[in-house]
């Protein structure tokens, strides 16, 4: 399984949900008794997919996420906007993100970095957004509909919410 160690526990208590964490190095995953060993195989492979993500997200620093937004300004704004800073924070649960045009500040959540690229990228276009326009008026979403993605990624994230209210 790609050079990670892998423990499966299985239970009979358990019916539906397969889960995973990691337990120091090891994977440790919790599954139903009766689930065959190609559903687990498959379970496996995802969950693996998402904790190599978020790990990955650990390491992301405010100066990648600087360097992003730079990139996405030159790309769908022409290099015009201006800010203060842009960073991450654990402190936004109910959002994905924030901007205080007046102050110039972005803020990002941590959720984010263990999501696909793609949309931390509509995220960070949208905060730029407001620099520009503070409300979520028709000139703002012109603004943001330049970023080509944008409506994947809002289904996406409308598909984590959804998720995370179960």
């Amino acid at each position: 399984m790609g050079g990670m160690e892998i423990k499966v526990i299985r239970s009979a208590r358990r019916r539906k949900t397969i889960s995973a964490r990691m337990e120091g190095d090891v994977m440790v995953v919790r599954a139903p008794a009766h689930i065959s060993a190609k559903e687990l195989n498959e379970a496996i492979e995802k969950l693996k997919t998402r904790i190599q993500r978020r790990q990955q997200a650990k390491e992301l620093s405010d100066a990648d996420l600087e360097q992003r937004a730079q990139e996405l300004n030159r790309r769908y704004f022409g290099g015009k906007l201006r800010w203060r800073s842009i960073r991450w924070v654990t402190n936004q649960n109910k959002r994905f993100g924030s901007c205080t045009p007046s102050q110039g500040t972005i803020r990002i959540s941590h959720r984010l970095a263990a999501m696909p690229p793609w949309v931390l990228d509509y995220v960070i276009v949208h905060e730029l957004a407001h620099l520009v326009e503070s409300n979520h008026g028709p000139r703002f979403w012109a603004l943001v509909n330049r970023y080509p993605r944008t409506e994947r990624a809002r289904g996406y994230l409308m598909a984590v919410g959804l998720e995370n209210e179960e």
